[in-house]
C-alpha cells in the first residue's frame, strides 16, 4: 500500500492537471503494477492524511483530484504569482458570479442584473480563462448567445459540480455575492 501511496503522489505531483482516478489507475498499470480503484481512493485518503501538518492538500474538483498548496498558503504566495495584466477586475468577477449563478444567460440578461452594460472585453478574458463558453443561442430576435460555465471554473473555484456555489440568501442578492479562489 505504501508503494500504491508513493504513486500516487508522484502522479499528482507532477500533473498540471486534476487527475481522474481511472487516469491514475492506467498510470500505475504502465509501471506494471495491478491497483483497484477502491484502494487507489484509500491511497488518496492516506496520502492526504499524510499532508495534515503539511503546507499541501489534496482537492478534489470537477475534473478529478489534484495536489496544491493549502489556501492559508496560496495567499502568502499570491504576490508571486500575480501577472499585473491578467488581475481579475470586479466587474469580471461580478459578470462571471452572475453566469455561475443563472446560467445559461445572455449578454443581455446580465446587463439587466448588474444594471450597466458588459464590455466585450469581459467576456473575451472569461473566454480565454475558458472559464465560461456559448451553450447555444436564445430563442428570441437577434439570437443572442447563451453564456455558461466550464470544467474549468469549477475546477479553479475548487467546485466538484455548480450545485456547490453558495446558496443566495434574502439579504445577499447575487452581485453582493464574490467567487473566490480556494
Amino acid at each position: 500500500m505504501n508503494n500504491l501511496i508513493n504513486c500516487v503522489e508522484a502522479i499528482l505531483l507532477s500533473s498540471g492537471r486534476p487527475v481522474k482516478i481511472s487516469e491514475i489507475r492506467e498510470l500505475i498499470r504502465l509501471m506494471d503494477q495491478q491497483a483497484e480503484l477502491a484502494d487507489i481512493k484509500k491511497a488518496i485518503i492516506d496520502l492526504d492524511k499524510r499532508f495534515t501538518d503539511s503546507a499541501l492538500q489534496i482537492v478534489e474538483v470537477a475534473s478529478g483530484y489534484r495536489l496544491q498548496i493549502k489556501n492559508e498558503y496560496s495567499r502568502l504566495l499570491l504576490p508571486m504569482w500575480q501577472d499585473n495584466s491578467s488581475k481579475t477586475s470586479k466587474a469580471l468577477m461580478e459578470t462571471l458570479t452572475i453566469i455561475a449563478y443563472k446560467q445559461p444567460i445572455t449578454r443581455g440578461e446580465i446587463e439587466s442584473i448588474r444594471g450597466v452594460s458588459v464590455s466585450t472585453q469581459i467576456i473575451r478574458n472569461l473566454t480565454e480563462r475558458n472559464w465560461i463558453k456559448v451553450s447555444g443561442q436564445k430563442d428570441v430576435p437577434g439570437r443572442p448567445a447563451l453564456y455558461k460555465t466550464t470544467k474549468e471554473f469549477l475546477d479553479d473555484f475548487q467546485l466538484k459540480s455548480i450545485e456547490d456555489l453558495p446558496e443566495i440568501t434574502d439579504s445577499k442578492s447575487i452581485t453582493d455575492l464574490e467567487l473566490n479562489f480556494g
